[in-house]
């Protein structure tokens, strides 16, 4: 986080949040799927894979030491919640107190509550297709639920894994997937985040306009320094093509009434 911090100060932004992952789902794992170390560590007996707690005192405590280093800079809290409309309870849990800036809702599974994988591992023995039509199922489930998050999290999450031999990425080949998840989203309010780490696909805030989405957030997903706010700018291009604008507030969202 520190050097994150310093990251930010060299780029000029005025302000960082640092969402941290809330993952809440224990998540199935089946032979042959990859286990990187993160995930090796965390496998229960029962076969699942189950990411430790999201140690919010120390989150907050690293956050206020950032803020005493970096006074130029405006330091966001913030958390991602996988799931959060399977874990109610652990929700209100991790949220009470209001300790958060910025709260992100995000699908990281495919195959439901009861054998959720994730979406990595779905692809090496799924049709890519219907691994990405299952993610933007539960994404709208999500969306419609009344859990507490004010911004969907990369909602083509699914493009990081697309495999090579199935060919290019087309957003038109879901486009009434993805038209309705924006729909339900747009209806309850919340703003659609721009997440970088893979450009998000132009036609897709065009379509979250079109939908009626209000605002945009933009998120580089950065879990290194280094990769703070790659591709903003040209998210940025395609924010304003699609009439989002910035606010007074240089931390705040983008909206088409600002």
């Amino acid at each position: 986080m520190d050097a994150t911090c310093a990251r930010a100060e060299q780029l000029r932004l005025p302000s960082v949040a640092f969402t941290e992952h809330a993952d809440l789902t224990p998540w199935v794992v089946r032979p042959g799927d990859a286990m990187p170390d993160v995930l090796a560590r965390w496998l229960r007996p029962d076969g699942r894979v189950a990411p430790r707690p999201l140690d919010v005192e120390g989150y907050l405590a690293c956050l206020q030491r950032c803020r005493e280093r970096y006074p130029e800079l405006r330091i966001l809290s913030g958390v991602e919640l996988s799931e959060p409309h399977w874990h109610p309870e652990q929700t209100a849990a991790l949220l009470a107190g209001g300790r958060f800036h910025r709260v992100l809702g995000s699908v990281h599974s495919v195959g439901g509550r009861a054998e959720p994988r994730l979406v990595d591992h779905a692809m090496g023995d799924t049709a890519a297709a219907d691994v990405v039509r299952s993610y933007l199922a539960e994404a709208a489930v999500m969306a419609a639920s009344d859990a507490p998050f004010s911004v969907l999290a990369h909602i083509d999450y699914p493009v990081r894994h697309w495999p090579v031999d199935a060919g290019p990425f087309r957003p038109a080949d879901f486009e009434e997937e993805f038209r309705a998840v924006l729909t339900v989203l747009a209806a309850s309010g919340r703003a659609l985040e721009i997440n970088t780490r893979v450009p998000l696909a132009p036609e897709l805030v065009a379509w979250w306009a079109d939908a009626g989405g209000d605002a945009v957030s933009f998120g580089s997903d950065a879990h290194r320094p280094a990769d703070l706010a790659n591709g903003f700018a040209a998210a940025a291009d395609v924010a304003l093509g699609c009439g989002f604008r910035p606010g007074t507030d240089a931390a705040g969202l983008w909206s088409r009434r600002a």
